[in-house]
């Protein structure tokens, strides 16, 4: 008996790895003698780094960098043996570094630059960034920055002055599944602006400041799903670095190489804290479930919560906080909740794959 063990991580209560192990415990109960692997994931946003730091054998490189609001941080990334860095814009850019202070003005992702060019003196040749938990509007201007392109004004630009001496050249891909433009109803300050701190009322003013860096590039790029990612910087990571939008589950699934270790399970369990509408939209537990159904393995799916709408995604559904328990206790005590909710079910797991 095979079963892979693919959690994301439980916003709020647990990482990726924690869940992961808590499964392992509950699944070991029901099949003492059983093969069980871990392959924590992620899509794109925290817990990129980690999930893939130990499976594939990376390095934590640590550095001392420019934070969301101008201060230093410490911030780290993961370089892998093939020559592949890890980034995840919200180690160095992102809003749990503000200590709760929103300020969008004064926000930058010049940090982020800071990191990929660090990544490229320790002789990176490829560059993967994980676009979520910005806490920044400025249209990747402050990465840019940082890589030596120069403006008429920071944090927030509104046209570029010129370009670097020497263009960047490492192949960058931006990780993401978000799908909004740049600009307009859709794009980043309209619908995640307020979430970092713009007002209404400023809302036009970030409009004509991105919507002037965007005029310096091809319309499409401004245009291209995903440019809204992270305050604008899908169009930054693009129109500076020629970076590629990527599906953040795929690329994750491509250096785990999860399919293989989906296609040599028996048994496929994944999860996160909420199995939801939202987990449907290109969130790691429904690829981990899409990967399994092409390979004809059954898919048990664990949340906190399941509703109605994921269930259909799974072969199997299993609702780990119980009925009776406070949401705030049920996630203090995730890891005891998911193992026991496994034991419940050990009934209908062994039905799934017809092992007593």
């Amino acid at each position: 008996m095979k079963i892979l063990v693919a959690s994301d991580k439980w916003k709020g209560s647990l990482s990726a790895p924690a869940a992961c192990a808590a499964m392992r415990l509950g699944l070991r109960h029901l099949w003492p003698d059983a093969a069980i692997i871990e392959r924590p994931i992620a899509d794109g946003g925290e817990g990129t780094a980690e999930a893939v730091a130990d499976a594939c054998r990376g390095r934590w490189i640590r550095r001392t960098v420019t934070g969301p609001l101008g201060g230093r941080v410490e911030a780290a990334y993961v370089l892998l043996p093939d020559g592949t860095a890890v980034i995840e814009m919200a180690a160095a850019a992102g809003l749990v570094l503000t200590g709760g202070r929103l300020d969008p003005w004064q926000a930058t992702t010049r940090g982020l630059g800071e990191l990929m060019a660090d990544a490229a003196q320790q002789g990176a040749r490829r560059i993967i960034v994980g676009l979520g938990g910005s806490a920044t509007n400025d249209g990747g201007a402050g990465m840019a920055a940082a890589l030596g392109w120069q403006f008429d004004a920071l944090p927030i630009a509104s046209r570029v002055i010129r370009p670097p001496d020497a263009a960047w050249s490492i192949e960058t891909l931006a990780a993401c599944d978000v799908t909004n433009p740049l600009l307009g109803p859709r794009g980043c300050t309209r619908v995640f602006g307020p979430q970092k701190g713009v007002r209404d009322y400023e809302m036009p003013a970030f409009e004509r400041a991105l919507g002037g860096l965007a005029s310096s590039f091809s319309p499409e790029i401004a245009e291209t799903p995903g440019a809204g990612a992270a305050g604008g910087l899908g169009f930054g990571l693009m129109a500076f670095c020629h970076a590629r939008i990527v599906s953040g589950f795929g690329v994750v699934s491509e250096l785990l190489k999860l399919e293989e270790s989906i296609a040599a399970a028996d048994l496929v369990v994944t999860g996160e804290g909420s199995l939801d509408d939202q987990t449907l939209n290109g969130k790691g537990p429904h690829g981990v479930a899409v990967l399994a159904h092409r390979h004809g393995k059954p898919v048990v799916g664990i949340g906190g919560r399941v509703t109605e709408a994921a269930r259909p995604a799974f072969s199997l559904t299993v609702v780990a906080s119980p009925p009776d328990l406070p949401l705030a206790e049920a996630m203090r005590r995730a890891p005891e909740c998911i193992e026991s909710a496994i034991r419940s079910a050990g009934a209908s797991l062994k039905d799934l794959v017809g092992a007593p």
